[in-house]
């Protein structure tokens, strides 16, 4: 299991606005903020990889085909949720990829949602179940 993930973004302030109102749709809480970076955990002591977000030091634009990043995948437990999340996005302006839908070139069931985030950032909402 991963402990942690470190991502860089252009402007601290605007992600932590962002994530602190979606990283609870997707099952995290906040876990520390200051100046220089904010994580979010799974929610309720659940074990699992906690979120870091930086300051970038590199003005440069986030490319997910450069090496590095190329997605974030949230694992939720319904169908409903990746509705749910769909519906934030949507809320905000947000690019949305692929609306929710089932994928059937991945190992079933794959219902998904995929978007990018205010700084370019592809991010998923996925869940793996009929439900």
């Amino acid at each position: 299991m991963l402990g942690h993930l470190g991502i860089n973004v252009p402007d601290l302030g605007a992600a932590k606005r962002y994530y602190d109102d979606l990283m609870p749709l997707v099952g995290f809480e906040p876990f520390l903020s200051s100046d220089d970076q904010i994580a979010y955990r799974p929610a309720g002591g659940k074990p699992g990889t906690y979120v870091f977000f930086y300051p970038a030091a590199d003005g440069g634009a986030y490319s997910g085909e450069r090496t590095g990043l190329q997605h974030l995948a949230f694992m939720v437990k319904t169908r409903a949720a990746v509705h749910a999340v769909h519906d934030h996005v949507r809320s905000t302006g947000d690019t949305v990829l692929h609306e929710p839908q089932d994928f059937p070139q991945y190992p079933p069931p794959y219902f998904a949602l995929f978007w990018l985030d205010p700084f370019g950032i592809k991010l998923e909402a996925v869940c793996h179940y009929d439900r």
